[in-house]
C-alpha cells in the first residue's frame, strides 16, 4: 500500500492548466525582454537586460515546479494519511514555491508576456489615478498583509477546521489557497519586487518585519509537536504508513511547521542583512575626514 501511494499521481487538470498557462506567459515576456536592444551604457548583459536574465526564468519554473509536486505528487496523496506529509505540502507551497516565484519577479515579465488587450485592463486598475488601485494599497499595506497571514496561519489549524479540510476537497483547496496567497504578499514586502504599491521599507525595517512573524509560526509548531494528545481526529482514524504512530507523526509535523517554517524567514533576514552589509562595504572611503585629516597632519610633524 505504502509503495503504491508514493508511486501514485494525481494529475489534475485544472493545475495543470494554470501552472502550464503561467509558465509559458512568463517564457514569452522573457523572451521579449531578452530581444530588446540593449543600452550599449551597460557594461554586461546581466546589467543590461535584469529582468530578462536565465537565472531569474529558472527560479520561477522552479518555483512553478514546487507547486505541481505540491499538489499532484505522492506528497498530496500521503497528505490524507500523514499528517508529516501535510505540514510538507504546506511548507512547499508557502516557503519552497512563493520565495522562488518571486525572485523571478514574475510582474513585469508576465506583463511582457500577455497579448497587448489583456495588459490593458491590468494597467487600467494599477494606474495612478485608478480607484482600484487606491483599494489595493490599502488592502496590501504592510500591516493588512501580516495580520492576514497570521489569522490564516491560525485558523487553518484549527482542529475543527483543520479536520473539514481533510474530509472536503473545496475547502482543501481554499486553505491552500489562502496559505499561497497571504504568503505571497507577505513575501512581497520582504522581497520588494514588482508592482510597487506602498513606499520601499528600509532593511531595518524589512528584517523587523520578517522576523516578526517567527513567533506565530513557533507557538503552533511548538504546540502541535509537544501535544499530549492528537490534535486531529482525522489522522486517528486513518490507516498508519510507515510503521509511525499518531503522536510519533504529530511530533514530526509539529517540528516541521517550528524549525524549517521558521528557519526560511531567518535565511530571509539574513539575506537582507547581507545586503546591508554590503552596501556599506561600497561606499566610497571619505578622504577628507576630519580622522584621517588629523592622521594625515600628525604623519608630517
Amino acid at each position: 500500500m505504502t509503495r503504491a501511494l508514493l508511486l501514485s499521481w494525481d494529475l489534475r487538470p485544472e493545475v495543470i492548466f494554470v501552472l502550464g498557462l503561467a509558465a509559458l506567459i512568463y517564457l514569452r515576456g522573457w523572451l521579449r525582454l531578452r530581444a530588446l536592444p540593449m543600452p550599449a551604457s551597460q557594461p554586461s548583459p546581466a546589467e543590461r537586460r535584469p529582468l530578462a536574465a536565465g537565472w531569474r526564468l529558472a527560479a520561477y519554473w522552479a518555483g512553478l515546479a514546487s507547486i505541481a509536486v505540491a499538489l499532484m505528487s505522492p506528497v498530496d496523496v500521503l497528505s490524507s494519511q500523514l499528517f508529516f506529509m501535510h505540514m510538507s505540502q504546506h511548507l512547499l507551497l508557502t516557503m519552497v514555491a512563493v520565495p522562488l516565484l518571486l525572485i523571478g519577479n514574475p510582474f513585469p515579465v508576465l506583463m511582457w508576456g500577455l497579448p497587448r488587450p489583456a495588459r490593458r485592463p491590468v494597467s487600467a486598475v494599477l494606474s495612478g489615478q485608478s480607484v482600484w488601485r487606491r483599494v489595493l494599497v490599502k488592502l496590501t499595506s504592510p500591516g493588512i498583509v501580516w495580520l492576514l497571514y497570521v489569522i490564516c496561519l491560525i485558523i487553518w489549524h484549527d482542529p475543527l477546521l483543520y479536520n473539514l479540510v481533510l474530509r472536503n476537497q473545496f475547502v482543501h483547496d481554499l486553505q491552500h489557497l489562502s496559505f499561497f496567497i497571504t504568503t505571497m504578499l507577505l513575501w512581497w514586502h520582504i522581497l520588494g519586487v514588482a508592482p510597487r504599491l506602498h513606499r520601499t521599507m528600509s532593511a531595518a525595517q524589512r528584517i523587523i518585519y520578517t522576523i516578526s512573524v517567527v513567533p506565530v509560526n513557533v507557538i503552533i509548531g511548538v504546540v502541535i509537536a509537544f501535544s499530549p494528545s492528537p490534535i486531529y481526529e482525522h489522522y486517528v482514524n486513518v490507516p498508519r504508513l510507515m510503521g509511525l504512530s499518531v503522536m510519533a507523526d504529530q511530533m514530526i509535523a509539529g517540528i516541521l511547521m517550528w524549525i524549517p517554517g521558521s528557519e526560511m524567514f531567518f535565511w530571509a533576514a539574513l539575506i537582507v542583512l547581507t545586503q546591508i552589509v554590503s552596501a556599506e562595504a561600497k561606499k566610497p572611503v571619505h578622504t577628507h575626514a576630519p580622522w584621517l585629516v588629523e592622521e594625515h597632519a600628525a604623519g608630517a610633524r
